[in-house]
């Protein structure tokens, strides 16, 4: 039997569904941040590839995770064209063309907000 991607990684991406779950509402975090966190650093898309697959797992808010420039590029995901950027802006965040304004404001850092002291 031939197994997908999602299968081969699946330990991976309950790794990134864990760190998603994790980013509290109102705030939002970029593929990169996540793989940086986990300890793959170039390994980015390997996330996108893990949120391309979230609508399966309960509890992720896939919407929070965005490209490092703020740009919605997994809305294609989403039931509809418009869905992540409204749920972004039903939690206080502004999106204006595609685009989180002022992601520096929303960013959530992992590494910095699940830091052990």
């Amino acid at each position: 039997m031939i197994q997908t991607l999602s299968e081969k990684h699946a330990d991976f991406f309950d790794q990134v569904y864990a760190v998603v779950r994790l980013i509290p509402f109102g705030r939002a975090t970029s593929y990169g941040a996540i793989a940086s966190y986990l300890g793959v650093k170039r390994s980015a898309r390997m996330v996108g590839w893990a949120m391309h697959g979230a609508a399966k797992h309960a509890g992720v808010p896939a919407h929070r995770v965005v490209n490092r420039n703020g740009y919605l590029t997994g809305s294609i995901h989403f039931e509809s064209p418009n869905q992540m950027a409204e749920l972004l802006e039903g939690e206080g965040v502004q999106v204006v063309d595609g685009r989180i304004v002022d992601f520096k404001k929303v960013f959530w850092d992992p590494f910095v907000e699940l830091a052990i002291d």
